[in-house]
Order: structure tokens, then C-alpha cells, then sequence
């Protein structure tokens, strides 16, 4: 054997050796048969799977007649959605109404040859595949929208190779089928954009709080950015990483032609607001209406009970946007009002702060994520830890990177007494306290979540449409409509109905009536003493009716009541839709010791409004189906219908005269200053030792009514009002809805109505013919009649105790 040869002689014990050249040759030749002969056989298999897998295949029916799961949708009445409710949320766009730069930025994002692919992107696989071979580990997919259409709209996310198979027969048949444009219309309004948002215009309002077609490009991107993931990308979950995100389809965008550098460079420039109201069901709404669209929900499913989450039902409420974001805002104010006019009580919890950790930004942001996470934000109160405290400035750390100094005098002094060091420890500012920041026009100042809470409602008097209604300051931390559902004392703002009575018995505006106090004896009450208290414990001679009623006179009221009769007064309060029940026949029911809601309040309110005719509150105009359909329309009673009259309308002309009287030189003469306005009538009240403040007021368009109290009933303080507490309230409403409604001149008296000395006089009641005088003896002269023990229950004094009295339960009276 040659030992420079390049093979054996016996190729029975040693295999022949080739060149090197030919060995890899003939390797190479034999792999591509081989290859080819699999990629044969593949193609049959193919053609096979083919051939039995597409008669299976579903109709696209599901795509060219989309009809999702369409939820119920709250809108005011000029129709700005107010509520959401429902397992999916969906807002279906045609192409033409999807803006450009939705589009650009999806496509940027997801699939940026789309429109030159026919439903799998060859040079994308062939990228990927490359990527993820280098990195050793799956970074990027291959997925094209029309395969994210298959997927989503056919099969489930199991990860399969059947299910993919599937998928890509489905993705050619839909391309096969489809227009491009209707593709990526059904992406776009289709795709899953985490928070139960079911495609863009969706997400749109659940993130930002705004219509589609409102989004800038910075906005776009980071909706586009969400499908990636949208558990971990979507900027509720986790807004800094759907910003990294967000700027990675901005340069996407840019490179590919979609952004000028000057329009990237603004995009990137632009801070993201998320305007998502934690627990709405699509978040970030316009308008906060909660209270109204809950109300609507319960209607709904009471009326539609059936799939009511599912049809695609739209309900028209009869409230205005503008004027509901007035009555929300105004309310939230007046609440705030109270809370800076209270004794700071001191932070929410002290905590242990490490020195020196405010130099490590990661460990303090750590260290505030867990203290938030205790105590988190509340609506426009935003959680933070002081780090220092002192008379001159306080300040408060929310991250490492947004720390607030307060320096501002009138900020300062709200929390003066807890700057003391001599102030106790539950009620000292110091570092570690937790407390709450709330956003002022000048800065930031320290408020506790406010306990009191309120309530508004304003409706038309002319057929019952409710047009705001806040049930509360919070809606999120606790849904508890008092509007509705809260049965409080009325207080003085009751007093009015007492004197519409009294007219009909005989009595005038002009009538003298004695405001001494007096007290009802133990045999007279049946159990025990009684002595009513005017508010302010102050007293006159003898007043007419309509000082007494300006003034809001408790003694006046009383001897009102003891004159037309308790029985009587019961029986006719009934007319303005109280109920009887609420209302014992008893002298306290002159000072509104029974119970009323705001909203029945303002139904008989409305009666004074309208001229004396009874109408029905209602919430919802109409409701239609998903096809716009109106499957319900409402028919309100409309004031002016005689058979709707509950009340004299000669009645209702003087008492109204009288509470436009009070509102030019009465407790109520605030309200006519502010607005400005001649047409305004109202009455306050406020009951014993100021557990409830409220303000009635109306002109011939509107009326509204204010409240505010704790749930558990406690004193607002000895110096609020209904003034003061409510009033603000209603006025603040007024100021914006008013701006709708010109001023009304006063319509002539009615037919039986006597005009006597700038008086007002039923023509069978006329000046000189009535009860002129009711003094410490009772009218004209008389011995008044004692109040014996009256029926019902065993005595008024055991009425009075029911009412939780002990000496002199009814004093306070404005």
C-alpha cells in the first residue's frame, strides 16, 4: 500500500476514501433529493390537509356581517356617552371614520407591509426566524393582521401546530375574500386592547377619554402599542412601559414615512394624560355621570331583562352634558368648601421613612408604590408622604421625581393647627405622614378625603325631565345615590308647602302672626315638654307671614300649623307628592320634621314652578336597538293638562310671590345676587343643630335642589347653613345652565287673585275679611286651643323621642 494514496485496495476491511471535494458534493446532491423528495411529499400531505381541511372551513359571515357583542350604552340627551356596561366594550367604525394616523401607527406597529403581502409575510418570517436563531430565544413574531383577524375572530390561543395550520388557511381565505381595506377595518375595530376594550375607538375612550378621531399622533402610538400585550403595554396596567412602547412605533412611523421629523419630535414631546375614572365600566368618560348611568342600568335591567349587556341597547337620557359636568363640578366644590372650612383632622397614617432614602430614586419609588398601594389616590385626591413639615412649607413626595412644596399662605393655613409642635401626635404634620394633595388654581393644597357628603338634582317643572343629578361626592367609594335613596329631614325648605296650606284656610301674605317662643306643657304633649327655638334663639313681636316666611320664623311656622290643623297639613302635602307616612300629624312637621329625598323635593318644588300642576321625574327619553331602532319613547305628563292640576293655581301665584320675596331680601337673597336675575324663587333649610343643610330654589324653566349631611347623621358645625353649605351648591349648577334660559318676566295673577298694597289676596279671602292677627292667644283674640294628646302614636312627645329628642329638638330654622 502506497502511503500517499487516497485509497484501499481492500474494500473489504477499509472503506474507499474520496476526495474531500467530491464527498461534500455527493452530501450535498443527496440532501437535496432527500429535501425534495420531503418537500414533495410535504406538498401532497399539504394538498391533502388541504383538500379535507378547507370544506371545514367557517363562512366568513362573521366578518362580512360583524355583529358583536355590542354592550348597553348610557347617552345624554344630546348625545355624549355617559356609561358603558357590558363584558365586551365596542364602538364599531366604518374605514372612512378610523383616522389616518390610527391607521399609520397600527400599521406601523403590527404589519407595515400589509397592504403589499397576500396575508403572510414571507420577508417578515424569513427576518424573524433570523432574529430568534441569533438571540437563541423567540423575540420577534411573524404574525400579519390578517392572521390576527383569523385568529381572533375563529380559534382559541392554544399553541398548536394544528391551530396554526388552521390559521394560516384561514388568513388565505380571508385575503382571497376580503378587500384590503375591509381587513384592517375589522382589525381596527375588533382587536383586544386589554381593560375588556374590544378594538380602537374603544380603548380611545377607556385610556384616554376621548373619541378616535381626536387622537394625536403620539396618542396613536400608544393605543397601536397595546396588542403587542395588552395586560403588560396598556397604560393603566403599566404606564412607563406603554410609553417605551408608545416611542417605538413613533419611530416606526417616522422611519417608514408616516411622521415629518418636526411632527415626530412634537409626538415625542408630548405628555401622555390617561383620563381613565377608576371602576367605570369603559373609563375616562367626558362627563361624570355615574350616578345617572347606574340609575339607567338598574331601569334597563328591570325593563329589558334579557341579554341587556349583550344587544347593543342605546339609552337617551334626558340630562345635558355640559350642565351635568356643572352640577358635578359645583357639588365636588362645595364639598371641598366645607372640608377647608373644617378642623383639619390631622394625616390619614404616619409612616416610617428611612433617612437618606430620597437619594436613591429606585428604592423611594419602591418605598411609595407600597405606601400608595395602602392608601391609594382617591378621585382628584392624590396620595402622598411628607418629608418635611414646617409653618413656612410642606413638602410631599408622590415619586422620587414628583415632589410638591406648598408654600402658599392660604394652603398653609388650612392645616395650621397640625404645623404646631405642640399639636397632638394623631393630628401633627411630620415627616412620614400620609396625606392627600388636592389641585388648586395656585398650587396644591393638604386635604383629607372629605366625610360630608351631598347631593344634587335639577329637573324641567314643565314635564319632569331630570337635566343633572350627583348622588354623592365619590361615586367610586360608594355608589349610594342620595338623590334617589337617602330619606332626610327637609327642614325649613318645607315650610313653604305649611304656608300653601295655611292660604287656602284662610290666612294671607299680610297676616300678623306672633314669633314669641313658647313651650307645649307635659299634659299638653302627652309625655314631655316641648320648647321650639328660632335658629340663633332670636325672637320678635309679630311678623307677617311673608317677613316671617323670609326670615324663616319657627315660632310663625308652629302657629301656623296649630292653626290650619296638623291633620289638615298632612292630608295636603300629599297633593305635592309627599308621602303621608313621612309626614305624622304633628306640630314638628311645621319645622320638616318628617323625611323626604332630594328628588321628591324637587318634584314638588317643580309644582310651585309650573303653577301648580303634578308631574312624574323621569330619566330616560328613549331606547333604541343596536340598528337604531326605538324600541321605547317616553310620554312625560306635561304641566298645563288640567287633569294633572293638584294644586289652586291662585295658591301657587302668591306662594311664589313670597319665595321671590326671599330670594331678594330673605335667607335665600344670595342665590338672586350671584346670578343676577329677577325670576328666582327659593327657600333654605337647615335642620336641628345643622344635621342637614339644603336649598330649594326654581325659576319658571328649571329647578333644582341642593343637599348636603353625613350618611350618619352629625352636626355640620353650629355656624352652617343651608345658606351656606347649599346654596353654593345650587348656584354654582345655575350659573352654567341658566345660560340657556332668558330671564322669564313674571305672568299676570290669575283670575281670583286680589292685588292690595303690594299683597297678593284670594278673591274669597280679600284684605279686611280674614284672619288678620294671631297672637300669644290665638287668632282674633282667642284663647288658642291647648294641643291635647294626638293620635296615631301615644303622644307628640313620644314622637319627639322617636326623633331621638331630648329638650328642644327643633331650633335651627333658616
Amino acid at each position: 500500500m502506497n502511503k500517499y494514496s487516497d485509497s484501499y485496495d481492500d474494500e473489504d476491511d477499509q472503506p474507499q476514501k474520496k476526495s474531500g471535494g467530491s464527498f461534500i458534493i455527493n452530501f450535498l446532491l443527496k440532501l437535496s433529493i432527500l429535501g425534495l423528495g420531503l418537500a414533495l411529499c410535504g406538498v401532497l400531505l399539504a394538498a391533502m390537509a388541504l383538500s379535507l381541511a378547507w370544506p371545514n372551513l367557517p363562512e366568513l359571515t362573521a366578518m362580512t356581517d360583524y355583529r358583536p357583542r355590542v354592550p348597553l350604552r348610557i347617552y345624554s340627551a344630546d348625545k355624549v356617552m355617559i356609561g358603558e356596561f357590558g363584558e365586551e366594550r365596542r364602538n364599531v367604525l366604518h374605514f372612512a371614520e378610523i383616522p389616518d394616523v390610527m391607521k399609520a401607527a397600527v400599521l406601523s406597529a403590527e404589519d407595515d407591509r400589509f397592504y403589499q403581502h397576500g396575508g403572510i409575510d414571507w420577508a417578515g418570517v424569513l427576518r424573524a426566524g433570523l432574529t430568534n436563531l441569533m438571540s437563541m430565544q423567540k423575540t420577534q413574531g411573524a404574525s400579519t393582521i390578517t392572521m390576527q383577524v383569523a385568529r381572533n375572530f375563529y380559534l382559541s390561543s392554544e399553541k398548536t401546530y394544528s391551530r396554526k395550520f388552521y390559521e394560516l388557511l384561514l388568513t388565505f381565505k380571508i385575503e382571497a375574500s376580503l378587500t384590503k381595506d375591509q381587513i384592517l377595518e375589522l382589525y381596527l375595530n375588533q382587536i383586544y386592547l386589554g381593560n375588556r376594550a374590544y378594538g380602537f375607538a374603544a380603548a380611545s375612550r377607556a385610556y384616554l377619554g376621548k373619541n378616535l378621531a381626536d387622537v394625536t399622533p403620539a396618542e396613536a402610538a400608544l393605543l397601536a402599542g397595546i396588542p403587542k400585550a395588552p395586560s403588560r403595554f396598556n397604560p393603566i396596567a403599566n404606564k412607563p412601559r406603554a410609553v417605551i412602547r408608545q416611542r417605538y412605533v413613533l419611530g416606526r412611523m417616522h422611519n417608514l414615512g408616516y411622521l415629518t421629523d418636526t411632527e415626530y419630535k412634537t409626538a415625542l414631546d408630548q405628555p401622555i394624560v390617561v383620563k381613565s375614572a377608576e371602576g367605570t365600566p369603559a373609563g375616562g368618560y367626558a362627563v361624570h355621570a355615574e350616578y345617572i348611568a347606574e340609575l339607567a342600568r338598574q331601569l334597563m335591567v328591570s325593563s329589558y331583562p334579557d341579554n341587556v349587556y349583550s344587544r347593543g341597547l342605546n339609552v337617551y337620557t334626558t340630562i345635558v352634558a355640559k350642565d351635568q359636568e356643572a352640577a358635578y363640578e359645583s357639588l365636588r366644590e362645595g364639598v371641598i368648601d366645607y372640608t377647608r372650612r373644617a378642623p383639619y383632622p390631622g394625616p390619614e397614617d404616619t409612616v416610617e421613612v428611612p433617612p437618606g432614602i430620597e437619594n436613591n430614586p429606585a428604592k423611594f419609588d419602591e418605598f411609595l408604590d407600597g405606601v400608595l398601594e395602602k392608601h391609594p389616590d382617591r378621585t382628584d385626591m392624590l396620595t402622598g408622604v411628607v418629608l418635611s413639615a414646617k409653618p413656612e412649607e410642606v413638602r410631599v413626595a408622590r415619586s422620587s421625581s414628583d415632589i410638591v412644596s406648598i408654600k402658599d399662605k392660604k394652603a398653609l393655613g388650612i392645616i395650621q393647627r397640625a404645623l404646631n409642635p405642640r399639636a397632638a401626635a394623631d393630628q401633627r404634620l411630620q415627616r412620614g405622614s400620609v396625606v392627600h394633595l388636592h389641585k388648586t388654581v395656585d398650587g396644591f393644597e393638604i386635604l383629607n378625603p372629605p366625610t360630608v357628603q351631598a347631593a344634587f338634582i335639577a329637573m324641567t317643572p314643565q314635564d319632569g325631565a331630570i337635566r343633572a343629578m350627583v348622588g354623592g361626592f365619590d361615586f367610586y367609594h360608594g355608589n349610594f345615590n342620595r338623590v334617589t335613596q337617602a330619606w332626610r329631614q327637609p327642614g325649613s325648605s318645607f315650610k313653604p308647602f305649611i304656608y300653601s296650606a295655611s292660604i287656602e284656610k284662610g290666612l294671607t301674605p299680610m297676616t300678623l302672626i306672633s314669633d314669641q317662643p313658647f313651650e307645649l306643657s307635659a299634659a299638653q304633649t302627652g309625655s314631655k315638654p316641648w320648647s321650639p327655638k328660632n335658629y340663633g334663639n332670636q325672637y320678635e313681636d309679630m311678623l307677617t307671614m311673608r317677613d316671617a316666611l323670609a326670615k324663616s320664623k319657627n315660632m310663625v311656622s308652629i302657629r301656623i300649623l296649630q292653626l290650619i290643623g296638623p291633620q289638615y297639613a298632612q292630608e295636603y302635602v300629599t297633593r305635592f307628592g309627599f308621602d303621608k307616612s313621612r309626614h305624622p300629624a304633628y306640630l314638628p312637621m311645621a319645622l320638616g320634621a318628617g323625611e323626604v329625598t332630594p328628588l321628591q323635593l324637587a318634584s314638588a318644588y317643580s309644582v310651585f314652578a309650573n303653577g301648580g300642576y303634578r308631574i312624574t321625574p323621569y330619566l330616560i327619553d328613549r331606547v333604541t336597538d343596536a340598528n337604531g331602532q326605538v324600541l321605547m319613547q317616553a310620554k312625560p305628563v306635561i304641566a298645563g293638562d288640567s287633569a294633572n292640576r293638584t294644586v289652586d293655581g291662585r295658591t301657587i301665584y302668591i306662594i311664589d310671590d313670597l319665595l321671590r320675596n326671599n330670594a331678594t331680601v330673605g335667607t335665600a337673597a344670595k342665590a338672586r345676587q350671584i346670578l343676577k336675575r329677577n325670576d328666582i324663587s327659593g327657600k333654605t333649610g337647615t335642620t336641628n343643630e345643622s344635621f342637614d343643610a339644603w336649598f330649594a330654589g326654581y325659576m319658571p324653566q328649571l329647578v333644582g335642589i341642593a343637599w348636603m349631611g353625613f350618611d350618619k347623621p352629625k352636626s355640620l358645625g353650629s355656624g352652617e347653613t343651608g345658606g351656606g353649605a347649599a346654596l353654593p351648591i345650587w348656584a354654582g349648577y345655575m350659573m352654567s345652565a341658566l345660560k340657556n334660559y332668558p330671564e322669564v318676566p313674571r305672568a299676570p295673577a290669575p283670575d281670583g287673585v286680589i292685588a292690595e298694597g303690594g299683597n297678593l289676596y284670594l278673591r274669597e279671602f280679600p284684605p279686611g275679611q280674614t284672619v288678620t292677627r294671631v297672637g300669644l292667644d290665638g287668632p282674633q283674640g282667642q284663647i288658642g286651643v291647648p294641643m291635647p294628646p294626638v293620635s296615631g302614636q301615644d303622644s307628640l312627645g313620644d314622637f319627639l323621642n322617636n326623633l331621638g329628642s331630648s329638650n328642644s329638638p327643633y331650633r335651627a330654622g333658616q
